[in-house]
């Protein structure tokens, strides 16, 4: 019998991707959805490629014209999918975008990106686009998925545009209509546009070519099975979702779960059992704090927790051959560590398996750094978690670790196929057939990140260990440079001080300033139990600033940063309540802190902190 990597050979496009898939498991599970009645339902592969279809005819009987880009705007789930698939099937470019981005955002990529036909969820989503954008001259039409069509109101030229509800739009297609030509390997699978932090969003053209090859050479690393089941909660937008969860899935014939929501991912969890986890660092560094939390209350519990990872941390590191971690009896358990690895196990690392569904045997983290101590405790209790490096011009995958190669202060070794090299600056470089095509109408862009010899600059320091590990330093353009002539990585720092439950998130400061500093959002009811022993009020925002409540922070964060060189260490904090979040334009819809916005928005602040009297 064929492995699936080899079942891939003479595949070149997505739409032969699932052809495939079809003729080897027609009746095997594709997909899992929790229906509106609270049903879990299935489709066969058979059953998806009949879908597929019937969308696809939909889509030609639209009139688009040759190679059109269609944008889809729809959470994880079955009509985002056969959408996918159906505009592939037709020769055309799917452009994902972002379901919680902003309505002048997306009316930018639909002018950006010359969009023919738009899918989303709701006539109310329209409505706020077309009053952002004043004209869409390539828009044909407009598809909704949930409820009626409800053109959009107003007198500029986007309210005209037809809009059609998804359950008539299918209905009214002729069933012999005729597809237009399939795609070849070069022509594109999506454009999909990168959230800077600063400045437009770039839409990063990928051809089908390109995420065949990096879902073959994943395939290779993670070798998932028709047995496996995915848990889809990244959206689909991202391309690590695209890949990792979703095209990965229909290679290997698993099948793909979609979670009903974030905020209900730990019931899900515990429905669907997942034998594989795509995400990104935030949903560990979410369990984790809220493990500390429940934690916090038990002195006892919190000795066994820490005897229990401090034993199996011991035991990862001999299985794989890294380095024996320090022995240090204070904060890693103390005389609990005595107690056998079966007891700890049964008592501590199996009740956090469980909260995972108790079946995952790869946990993948990418898409962001994972905190070292959050890495520590998952594999410490059991969590078969390894981490990958990649990005959205890499269709994303660039290397990833393997469970019997895992060193979880790198990112893994290149995948293959896929070439890597340090170049100035310590920069990381890749080159292979993963390479995107370039930034779509921006081949300035693309001559500054691909060189003539194809290789293309990462903006991201790293350096190659332990024959071809590799590891990642930073952001070029985020280090910081004080006015002592340190660099410093804020991202390193910012993900140290949020292992503690008290903060939320971090903002580190310091460019051109004498020391590093740190302004930091406080977790609720952390900071109520906090501001409880120091007798503070919690609602009065004086009480942030006092200096009892910011000398507490300064300790946390000092403990938290100790690993970190001296001058690396935040020597003042300023506290808030607020949330950073794409709504209120401080974070990008891939979750990174939009640092220009964040300076300026907490200047005043900033800069209080250094007119005080330098800290020791």
């Amino acid at each position: 019998m064929n492995s699936p990597v080899n079942e891939l050979q003479d595949v070149h496009t997505l739409p032969a991707l699932l052809t495939r898939r079809v003729s080897l498991t027609p009746d095997g599970e594709a997909y899992r959805q929790c229906n509106s009645q609270g049903e879990w339902k299935s489709l066969t592969w058979r059953e998806t490629q009949a879908e597929v279809a019937r969308h696809a005819r939909a889509i030609a009987a639209t009139g688009l014209p040759d190679k059109a880009h269609v944008a889809i705007l729809l959470p994880n789930g079955l009509s985002a999918m056969c959408i996918d698939q159906a505009v592939m099937a037709c020769g055309y470019a799917p452009v994902p975008l972002h379901a919680i981005d902003n309505p002048g955002s997306i009316a930018y990529i639909l002018q950006d990106a010359e969009v023919s036909l738009l899918v989303l969820t709701t006539s109310e989503q329209w409505q706020h686009i077309a009053d952002a954008g004043e004209a869409f001259p390539h828009l044909r039409g407009v598809v909704i998925v949930e409820g009626e069509a409800t053109p959009a109101m107003g007198d500029k030229p986007s309210h005209a545009i037809p809009v059609a509800a998804l359950h008539e739009w299918l209905a009214h297609a002729p069933a012999d209509h005729p597809l237009p030509p399939e795609p070849v390997a070069e022509d594109l699978a999506a454009i999909v546009y990168t959230s800077g932090t600063t400045g437009k969003p770039k839409g990063v053209m990928l051809t089908h070519a390109n995420v065949v090859a990096d879902v073959s050479a994943v395939m290779q690393r993670i070798a998932p099975t028709a047995e496996d089941v995915f848990l889809s909660f990244l959206p689909l937008s991202h391309t690590f979702e695209r890949t990792g969860g979703y095209y990965l899935a229909i290679a290997s014939g698993s099948c793909v779960a979609y979670a009903r929501s974030v905020a209900q991912l730990s019931q899900d969890m515990l429905i669907v059992k997942p034998t594989i986890l795509v995400s990104v660092p935030r949903i560990y560094e979410r369990v984790h704090a809220k493990l500390l939390e429940v934690l916090s209350a038990s002195p006892f519990k919190m000795q066994l927790f820490q005897a229990a990872q401090s034993k199996g941390w011991a035991r990862f590191c001999a299985e794989q051959t890294l380095p024996a971690p320090k022995d240090d009896a204070e904060g890693n358990g103390g005389w609990m560590r005595l107690l056998p690895w079966s007891v700890l196990r049964a008592l501590v690392a199996r009740p956090l398996l469980e909260k995972f569904g108790g079946r995952v045997r790869v946990a993948v983290s990418g898409g962001a750094p994972l905190s070292p101590s959050i890495a520590r405790c998952f594999l410490g209790l059991g969590l078969p978690l390894i981490q990958g490096y990649g990005m959205t011009e890499t269709t994303p995958v660039v290397s990833v670790n393997t469970l019997d190669d895992n060193d979880p202060s790198t990112v893994g070794r290149a995948l293959p196929g896929v070439e890597v090299r340090i170049g100035e600056n310590r920069e990381l470089q890749v080159r292979g057939a993963i390479v995107m095509r370039g930034y779509w109408k921006r081949p300035e862009d693309t001559a500054r990140t691909i060189n003539p010899e194809g290789w293309l600059g990462t903006g991201d320091q790293a350096e190659l260990v332990d024959g071809g590990r590799i590891r990642i330093l930073g952001r070029i353009k985020e280090i910081i440079v004080t006015s002592t002539g340190e660099k410093v990585p804020p991202g390193d720092l910012e993900m140290a001080i949020t292992a503690d439950p008290l903060f939320a998130q971090a903002f580190v400061v310091g460019e051109n300033r004498p020391f590093i500093a740190c302004v930091a959002s406080i977790q609720e009811e952390e900071w109520r139990a906090l501001a409880a022993k120091l007798n503070l009020d919690p609602d009065d925002p004086a009480s942030l600033a006092s200096p009892a409540a910011e000398k507490i922070a300064l300790e946390r964060i000092a403990k938290q940063t100790m690993g970190f060189a001296r001058y690396a260490v935040p020597r003042a904090v300023h506290l808030v309540r607020e949330q950073w979040t794409i709504e209120n334009a401080f974070m990008t819809p891939t979750l990174k802190l939009k640092r220009n916005n964040l300076m300026g928005y907490y200047q005043e602040a900033i800069d209080a902190m250094y007119q005080r009297p330098a800290p020791r």
